[in-house]
């Protein structure tokens, strides 16, 4: 059975990996966001900044968690 700081430098790798993944969501839909508002849809482009808001401030929730995973 791996000793406990082997499950913690895991769990922080995949954080990361969850986290590395939840950017370029955000970079994709940033971007679909800013055609969808060109062309015409600002209540779609509106609703695609309201979740982008919410990957940010999950992002931030989970970096600071694979830090202090990384600390202690």
């Amino acid at each position: 059975m791996p000793d406990n700081s082997e499950v913690k430098i895991a769990t922080a790798d995949a954080l990361t990996l969850l986290l590395h993944n939840q950017h370029a969501l955000a970079a994709a839909i940033e971007e679909v966001a800013l055609w969808v508002r060109a062309n015409g849809s600002i209540e779609i482009h509106e609703n695609a900044t309201t979740a982008l808001r919410t990957l940010d401030e999950n992002a931030f929730a989970i970096s600071k968690a694979i830090h202090k995973i990384r600390q202690g």
